[in-house]
C-alpha cells in the first residue's frame, strides 16, 4: 500500500491545505510612494520655520518675500525627492527571491506547481540547481547539499542527511531540513513540506524585519536641534523688540516691519537646499566609488561611523573557495589525483564553473598547472564511482587506468590508507586550526577503498579580498573598529579576522568576532553597540541580515550578492560587494559632514551679523538698516551661492587620519557658536559704523544702500576664510575650488546690477553710488576676511586641531 511519502498529497487535500494556511509567500513591506518620499522632504523643524516665515510675510503684503521663501521650499523638496525617488527605482530587481514553481508529487504523480501553492504536507523532489520553495523534512537524499549562505551565512554547502537532528539546534546544523530561499548545490532528494510562508526561517527573519527601528540619522537630529534653537530666538528676538517699541509708543506697522526684518534675518533660509545639495553631491562622489544611496540623510551618517559590522562571506573575502595550502611531497600529483576525482566543471575562462564549490577550487588550482578534468575524462574514462555520502564523507572514481581516486574528509579518510599518513593528522590538525577545509586525497589500486596511499591534503577557503586587508587597516587607523558577524564556523570566522587585522589578541577576537550568528544575535550585536552610544553600520547580503541592516544606523547591501529583501531594508548598496568601497565612502561622508558644518557656521555667522545689525539700530532709536527683501537677498544670494560652493569642496588629504566625531557630538559644537557669534558682532560692528555715518551725511535710503553693500561684501569675502577653520586661503590652495571663485565673482556681478538697473535698484530700494562709494565698500568688506585670516596665524603656536 503506498503511504502519503511517496505518493504525496491529493489535490483534494492541498486545496484544503491552501485554504487552511494561506499562499506560501513572504510579505513584503510595500515600496514607498511617490508622495510619501515627497513628504519626508518637509518633516526639518527648519522647513517649518521657513513656512511659517513665509506664511506670515503674505499675511503682511511681503509676496516677493514670501515667493522667495516659497522658491526655496519647492527647490529643496524637488532636489530631495528626485535623488531619493531615482534611488528607489535604481534598486528595485526581481523580487523573486523564493522559487517560483516547485516540482512536487501530488495524485501519486511529480508535478510542477508555482511555489505560492506549497502547502505543508506536500512531497518536495530536489534535484542539483533547483530553489527550495519551503522548509520540509529530508526522507530521501543522495549526496544532496544545499547552499544556505544567504539564511544562515555559512560560506560552504550544507551537506544533508536522513539522520535526525533536534529542533533547537542551529540553524547552520539542521542537516535533515531544507529551508525556503536555499538552492540544491550536488545530489537529489525527497522533502515533506513542515512549513510554508511566514512561518518558514525565511518568514522570521521577515517578520523580525519589523520590530527594527528606523530611526533619524545624526544628522537629522543635529539639524533639528540648530532648528529649534533659531525658532526659539527668532520668537524671543522678535517679541522683545516688538515689546520695546510697544513701550516706546512707536508705529505699528514700523514695529512690524522691523520684526519681520528680525525673523528673516535670523533664519538661513537657503540652508536647506544647501544641506540637500550637499547630501546629493556626496551620492554622486560615492556612486563613484561603487556606492549607490538609497536615503540622503545616510551620506553623512556613514562618515559619523565609530563600527562597521560586517559579514564574511562575499565582503571581506572574495566569496569563492580556493585552494590556500597542499600538504605532499608532489603538488602536480596530489591536485591530479584531486582532479581526477570530481564531477564539477569550469567554465571557459577557467577562474570558476559549475557544481561544488570545493570541487570547483580544487579544479581551478589543477587548471593553473595544465591538469584539466576533460583531458583526464577523455584518457582514462570512469569506469565505477561512489559518490560522495555525508556518512561516508568521501568520494572514489576508479578509472579506466586502473587507478582508484579517492578524496573526503581526512579523519574518515587516513583509517584506509596504508602508505603515505606520516604526519597527515598533525598537518590536518594545523591546517584545521588555521581554518582551512582541510581535503584528503588518495588512490588505490581496486575498486575497494581499501589498502590506500594517501596523497596529500589539500587546505581549501574563502580568502580575504586583498583590498580588504588595506581597507581593515584604514578603518582601524580613522578610529573605526570592525566587526565581523558570521553564519561561518568559529574557527573559520577567527582565522580570516586575524588575517585581515580585525582582531589582533583574545580580548579583540570576544568583542569582534561574533561566529555562527543567527539573525536574533546580529539584531542583539547590533543594539548592544548602539546602547553604547555608537554609531554603527551593518553590512550583509542574506536575509539573515536584512533586520540587523534595518536596526543600524546605516545599513548597507550588497548588490552583487545581496537578496532583495536586503536591498530594500538597506540605506545603501554596494555596486561591486567589496568592504574597501565602505571605507571609501567613510571618507567622502566625513567629507560631507565637515563641509555642512563650516558652511553652516558660516551660514549663521552672517545671519547673526544681519540680526545684530536690525536689533541694535531698533534698540538705540535707529530706523531699520535692512529691509526684508534685502536681507533675504543676502541670505539666499549672497550667503547662499557661496555656501553651495563651500559644500562642494573636496576632502581634505587627512580625512581618514582623524578619529570619529563623538557620537553625542553637535554639528555646532562651542567652538563654532563663539565664530558665529565673534564673526556676527564683527560685522554689525562694521556695517552700523557705515550706516550711521552715511545716515548723518545722506539720510535713511542712502545710509541703507551703504549698510545692505557693505554687509553683502562682507559676506562674500568672508567665503574664502571659511573654508577651513586652521589652514589659510593661501595653504588651502585660493584656486581649489574655483566654483567658490566663479561664485565671488559672479555675486559681486549681480550686487552691481541690481545697484544700477532701475527696476531692480526700485525692488530693493537701493539709492545710485558713485564709484567712491562702492569702493568705501568694498574696502570694508575687506575686513572680516583679513582679520579672520590673521586670527589663524595668530592662534597658530597653541592651537589645537577641532
Amino acid at each position: 500500500m503506498a503511504t502519503p511519502a511517496s505518493t504525496g498529497l491529493t489535490g483534494v487535500e492541498a486545496q484544503r491545505l491552501l485554504s487552511m494556511h494561506g499562499p506560501n509567500e513572504i510579505q513584503r513591506a510595500p515600496r514607498r510612494s511617490k508622495l510619501a518620499i515627497l513628504g519626508a522632504q518637509f518633516k526639518s523643524p527648519l522647513i517649518a520655520l521657513l513656512a511659517a516665515a513665509a506664511a506670515i510675510s503674505l499675511w503682511m503684503g511681503e509676496l516677493a518675500d514670501a515667493v522667495a521663501i516659497a522658491a526655496i521650499l519647492v527647490i529643496n523638496a524637488a532636489v530631495g525627492f528626485l535623488q531619493e525617488y531615482r534611488a528607489e527605482t535604481a534598486v528595485l530587481a526581481l523580487r523573486a527571491i523564493t522559487a517560483p514553481r516547485a516540482r512536487v508529487v501530488r495524485d501519486g504523480h511529480a508535478q510542477v506547481i508555482p511555489s505560492a501553492e506549497l502547502v505543508p504536507g506536500d512531497l518536495l523532489l530536489l534535484e542539483a540547481g533547483d530553489v527550495v520553495g519551503a522548509d520540509a523534512r529530508l526522507i530521501d537524499a543522495h549526496a544532496l547539499s544545499t547552499i544556505e549562505a544567504a539564511l544562515t551565512g555559512e560560506s560552504l554547502p550544507s551537506e544533508k542527511s536522513l539522520e535526525p537532528v533536534p529542533d533547537d539546534a542551529p540553524l547552520a546544523e539542521r542537516s535533515d531540513r531544507v529551508f525556503m530561499g536555499t538552492s540544491v548545490a550536488t545530489g537529489t532528494g525527497r522533502a515533506l513540506v513542515t512549513h510554508t510562508g511566514m512561518r518558514t526561517e525565511l518568514g522570521k527573519i521577515a517578520h523580525l524585519l519589523s520590530t527594527a527601528r528606523d530611526g533619524e540619522t545624526p544628522l537629522q537630529r543635529r539639524l533639528a536641534q540648530v532648528s529649534r534653537t533659531l525658532l526659539f530666538l527668532s520668537i524671543a528676538v522678535v517679541v522683545t523688540v516688538f515689546a520695546v517699541g510697544l513701550l516706546r509708543r512707536g508705529p505699528i506697522l514700523g514695529l512690524l516691519l522691523t520684526s519681520i526684518s528680525l525673523a528673516v534675518a535670523a533664519v538661513p533660509e537657503g540652508l536647506p537646499a544647501i544641506v540637500t545639495i550637499a547630501l546629493a553631491i556626496g551620492v554622486q562622489r560615492m556612486a563613484a566609488r561603487n556606492v549607490l544611496v538609497r536615503r540622503l540623510p545616510s551620506v553623512e551618517t556613514l562618515g559619523a561611523a565609530t563600527v562597521i559590522c560586517t559579514d564574511k562571506t562575499g565582503t571581506l573575502t572574495t566569496g569563492r573557495m580556493e585552494v590556500r595550502e597542499v600538504w605532499g611531497e608532489d603538488r602536480l600529483r596530489v591536485l591530479g589525483a584531486a582532479a581526477a576525482c570530481c564531477d564539477a566543471e569550469l567554465d571557459e575562462s577557467e577562474r570558476w564553473g559549475t557544481g561544488d564549490p570545493t570541487e570547483l577550487a580544487l579544479l581551478v588550482e589543477a587548471a593553473k598547472l595544465g591538469i584539466r578534468r576533460a583531458d583526464i575524462e577523455a584518457r582514462a574514462p570512469r569506469v565505477t564511482e561512489h559518490p560522495f555520502d555525508a556518512r561516508r564523507k568521501r568520494m572514489s572514481v576508479l578509472r579506466a587506468d586502473g587507478v582508484l581516486y579517492v578524496k573526503g574528509a581526512v579523519d574518515h579518510l587516513v583509517p584506509l590508507c596504508v602508505a603515505g599518513v606520516d604526519g597527515a593528522l598533525a598537518a590536518n590538525a594545523e591546517m584545521a586550526a588555521r581554518g582551512l577545509r582541510v581535503i584528503g586525497v588518495a588512490t588505490g589500486r581496486t575498486a575497494e577503498e581499501q589498502g590506500l596511499t594517501l596523497v596529500g591534503l589539500v587546505g581549501i577557503a574563502d580568502p580575504p579580498r586583498s583590498e580588504a586587508i588595506e581597507a581593515v587597516a584604514a578603518a582601524r587607523r580613522a578610529g573605526i573598529r570592525t566587526v565581523m558577524i558570521t553564519g561561518d564556523h568559529p574557527v573559520t570566522a577567527r582565522a580570516i579576522a586575524r588575517e585581515l587585522g580585525i582582531a589582533t589578541n583574545d580580548a579583540e577576537l570576544a568583542e569582534r568576532v561574533h561566529a555562527r550568528a543567527t539573525p536574533e544575535d546580529k539584531l542583539r550585536i547590533i543594539r548592544e553597540w548602539r546602547a553604547r552610544g555608537d554609531v554603527v553600520a551593518m553590512t550583509g547580503d542574506g536575509v539573515n541580515d536584512a533586520p540587523a541592516l534595518r536596526e543600524a544606523d546605516i545599513g548597507i547591501a550588497m548588490g552583487i550578492t545581496g537578496t532583495e529583501v536586503t536591498r530594500e531594508a538597506s540605506d545603501m548598496v554596494l555596486a561591486d560587494d567589496n568592504f574597501a568601497s565602505i571605507v571609501a565612502a567613510v571618507r567622502e561622508g566625513r567629507a560631507i559632514y565637515g563641509n555642512i558644518r563650516k558652511t553652516l557656521t558660516y551660514l549663521l555667522a552672517g545671519n547673526a551679523g544681519e540680526l545684530l545689525t536690525v536689533l541694535v539700530a531698533s534698540i538705540i532709536g535707529l530706523p531699520v538698516p535692512l529691509l526684508p527683501i534685502q536681507l533675504l537677498w543676502i541670505n539666499l544670494v549672497t550667503d547662499g551661492l557661496p555656501a553651495l560652493a563651500l559644500v562642494m569642496d573636496p576632502p581634505d588629504r587627512d580625512v581618514l587620519a582623524q578619529p570619529p566625531r563623538r557620537p553625542g557630538e553637535e554639528i555646532l559644537g562651542r567652538h563654532q557658536w563663539w565664530t558665529v557669534g565673534a564673526i556676527g558682532a564683527l560685522e554689525a560692528t562694521i556695517t552700523l559704523s557705515a550706516y550711521a555715518w552715511m545716515l548723518a551725511s545722506h539720510g535713511v535710503e542712502k545710509a541703507r544702500t551703504m549698510a545692505f553693500c557693505v554687509l553683502v561684501f562682507c559676506e562674500v569675502l568672508r567665503a574664502f576664510a571659511a573654508r577651513s577653520p586652521q589652514r589659510t586661503l593661501w595653504e588651502v590652495g585660493a584656486l581649489s575650488n574655483l566654483k567658490l571663485v566663479g561664485v565671488v565673482v559672479l555675486t559681486f556681478g549681480l550686487q552691481l546690477a541690481i545697484g544700477h538697473v532701475p527696476g531692480l535698484a526700485a525692488l530693493f530700494q537701493m539709492e545710485r553710488f558713485d564709484a567712491a562709494d562702492w569702493a568705501i565698500a568694498l574696502a570694508l568688506g575687506f575686513v572680516p576676511v583679513s582679520l579672520i585670516e590673521l586670527a589663524k596665524l595668530a592662534r597658530r603656536p597653541a592651537r589645537a586641531v577641532r
